[in-house]
């Protein structure tokens, strides 16, 4: 009998297990979130102090849920970034389905956001409302990784609630690895919107 387990039920010891998942112990393996990012212009800056600006309005009123997180955070991050334009596409509410060989078991769920580009898997973006923690926000987006049907290829990943981001890589090397950035925050003076944008445009430069 196969058993259904949904995406955000599942752990990191559960992915580690059943699809021999590893954390990157080599800083190599993901230096796409710290090498070479291109400068963020005025405007852009502006644009981004509106958007934390207004974010950190509403938190005052909440409650505040997924929907408001990828409509006033989410969409103008990705529009900045140029995954709205050419060669890329966006898909909302994607769904998935990954079975773990020989266990009996499917894991599903609905990806948030999905950057693709001719069918190639190039981002995947999962939001939570602010109350959500990240931690356990990552090994759901690890989940819509691994699912991605170009194996070969690596795929990148953005988990947020409006005010934490993390970015994701995963590849399949001789085994399947992950890595992590640091955590970005609004809870600072500093925006770190900024550096958020920085990574995005490179990511957007990278997979063009």
């Amino acid at each position: 009998m196969i058993q259904v387990i949904q995406a955000q039920n599942v752990g990191l010891a559960y992915l580690e297990e059943r699809f021999d998942l590893r954390l990157a112990e080599n800083e190599i393996f993901f230096t796409e979130w710290l090498d070479k990012l291109p400068e963020i212009t005025v405007l852009e800056k502006q644009s981004l102090d509106k958007v934390k600006f207004h974010f950190l309005r509403l938190v005052k009123h909440p409650p505040l849920s997924e929907e408001t997180v990828k409509l006033v955070v989410l969409s103008p991050l990705l529009s900045l970034a140029g995954f709205y334009d050419e060669p890329f596409f966006i898909r909302s509410e994607q769904s998935i389905e990954i079975s773990a060989e020989d266990k009996g078991e499917i894991v599903r769920g609905r990806i948030d956001v999905l950057v693709i580009q001719e069918q190639l898997w190039l981002l995947v973006i999962e939001a939570k409302k602010p109350s959500f923690s990240l931690l356990e926000t990552i090994p759901q987006a690890l989940t819509y990784m691994l699912a991605n049907p170009h194996p070969e290829k690596p795929v990148f990943g953005l988990v947020t609630n409006g005010s934490h981001f993390i970015f994701l890589k995963l590849a399949k090397e001789n085994i399947v690895k992950y890595a992590m950035s640091d955590e970005f925050t609004l809870l600072k003076r500093e925006n770190e919107l900024y550096k958020v944008l920085s990574i995005l445009k490179n990511l957007s430069e990278i997979l063009s």
